[in-house]
């Protein structure tokens, strides 16, 4: 995204040279200007990723703690399960039905809750995805119309610009044409 940008504007840049008609003075003050807001833009685009950048991955990293909890809790329980069916078999190692009664018991309930604690943690798990997908879906598309509107404002700005130096009849038809084309790439 960032290439494409300074492809753009380096197109814009050039555009403004050849309607320069021998004002080198005026060139270089354009270039000092457009270098400037280059540079501004640079900056901006930045401090938006470093401070949007923050609280993201915090978000990200609060599910994934929280994902985590659980299949340790999971973990505790299936644990747990194996431990009672162990100290039952333990305790009714001479009375063989007893023992596969209490084992059949044992293994139902562990079974039980491992399916369950398992659709909660694959729920979690999906929940967590699709919040990061949305989430991270809204920042592009806002980061997306704010560069669209920086671009058409500076391209507005440059054609006012172009239009005060006094350019031709036909620089100006090609520079709508252009503009227009531009637009509907950026739409």
């Amino acid at each position: 995204m960032m290439v494409a940008t300074a492809g753009w504007m380096a197109l814009l840049a050039g555009a403004v040279f050849a309607s320069g008609d021998g004002h080198a003075a005026d060139s270089d003050a354009l270039l000092k200007d457009f270098l400037y807001r280059c540079l501004n833009f640079a900056i901006v685009f930045g401090a938006l990723a470093y401070l949007l950048a923050k609280p993201l991955r915090q978000g990200l990293e609060q599910r994934r703690v929280k994902l985590i909890e659980a299949l340790k809790q999971a973990n505790k329980a299936r644990a747990a399960a194996e431990a009672m069916v162990a100290e039952y078999e333990r305790k009714l190692g001479d009375s063989d039905r007893e023992i596969a009664d209490m084992l059949a018991q044992a293994k139902e309930e562990n079974a039980r809750e491992q399916v369950k604690v398992l659709a909660e943690a694959q729920a979690l798990a999906e929940t967590v995805r699709k919040e990061a997908r949305q989430c991270a879906d809204r920042e592009i598309e806002r980061a997306r119309r704010e560069l669209r509107s920086e671009a058409a404002q500076m391209a507005v700005r440059m054609a006012e610009e172009m239009l005060r130096q006094g350019i031709t009849d036909e620089d100006r038809a090609r520079l709508v044409k252009e503009n227009l084309q531009q637009m509907e790439s950026q739409s």
